[in-house]
């Protein structure tokens, strides 16, 4: 079976690589995660923030006047919280460079122009192949309209794409009021790929500290129908790469995914679960389930159930959504 598939431009063995997270912080799990069969990997986000602590000495605001600031920048996490710093960032990025024979892609997590520009540059120099913005922004403001919102990520990728020449894959969430008319701006203006979904992660309150507090839930195979969808909408009708992510974790999913148009999926949660053993094990599902239903390869697959060759897709999805509810007994 060949699983090959490609992705911002690299030919990559198979479709898995895994997602930013505590899986690529280290260099020994990164090292595992290859010999698992992991086709590429992408490294921890560094954040927007943490470039600002670096620049403007944020820590100590952080403490002190934090009543001048919009936000309540005392729920930020301090630095000793943080895995990796800005100038420790960029060390690991070259060592797992040198280290590993598959992609390396950086990861940049912000949600303003800020100074993603100069580090884009760092990290391009430190060896990264590619480089992922993550833009986790949660329109909160009443005054800022959809298409403000919008050009705030044409902005940031604007910026970074101008600044590099490694490719830029964008990761997004999937709250806009029209998606694939997003979706083909951030195409148009230079991603070389998009990244469905970030998840938007929903805080908690502590009724007994009478706090807002964090509240992470690994994702379940359930979640993977949000990108699902979307990919077979977009799949064929963008010139980038498209990857999912969010609720991958049995060959199944991954097989759905690339039948929508996927060219990679990117698995996190499962890792975290199962650890780098589940690489195998998803490979050795997705070579069966091909050998048994006679594909070849996964470009043979790719996209076959996607909606391209639907005139329609809105109706199409109007009358799933019809059908679904009369269904139900």
């Amino acid at each position: 079976m060949d699983l090959s598939t490609q992705y911002l431009g690299f030919n990559l063995d198979n479709p898995i690589v895994p997602s930013a997270g505590p899986m690529t912080a280290e260099l020994d799990s990164i090292r595992r995660l290859e010999d698992a069969g992991a086709a590429a990997v992408v490294l921890p986000s560094l954040f927007e923030e943490q470039l600002r602590h670096e620049v403007f000495e944020l820590d100590y605001h952080l403490q002190h006047g934090t009543e001048s600031f919009s936000e309540a920048l005392s729920y930020f996490p301090t630095g000793d919280e943080f895995r990796l710093g800005p100038d420790e960032y960029l060390k690991h990025v070259g060592t797992v460079k040198q280290a590993v024979d598959i992609p390396v892609i950086a990861s940049l997590n912000g949600a303003s122009l800020g100074g993603w520009t100069e580090y884009a540059r760092q990290i391009e120099a430190a060896g990264a192949d590619a480089l992922e913005l993550n833009i986790y922004y949660v329109a909160a403001e009443f005054e800022m309209s959809g298409a403000e919102v919008e050009q705030r990520y044409v902005d940031i990728l604007n910026a970074v794409k101008s600044s590099i020449d490694v490719p830029v894959a964008v990761k997004i969430g999937p709250y806009f009021s029209c998606l694939p008319r997003f979706a083909r701006r951030l195409d148009e203006g230079g991603a070389d790929g998009l990244v469905l979904f970030n998840r938007f992660y929903q805080p908690d309150i502590d009724l007994e500290a009478l706090e807002v507090v964090p509240n992470l839930v690994l994702s379940t195979s359930t979640e993977l129908r949000l990108p699902m969808r979307w990919i077979a909408i977009l799949a064929g009708r963008l010139r980038g790469s498209l990857a999912a992510t969010t609720g991958v974790h049995t060959p199944e999913d991954v097989l759905k995914l690339v039948m929508a148009g996927a060219d990679i999926t990117q698995v996190c949660s499962l890792l975290l679960k199962h650890g780098c053993d589940a690489i195998p094990r998803l490979l050795d599902g997705v070579r069966q389930w091909m050998e048994e239903n006679e594909y070849e390869s996964i470009e043979q697959m790719k996209g076959s159930m996607s909606q391209r060759a639907c005139p329609d897709p809105a109706a199409f999805e109007r009358a799933n959504y019809m059908k679904t509810l009369q269904r139900y007994v």
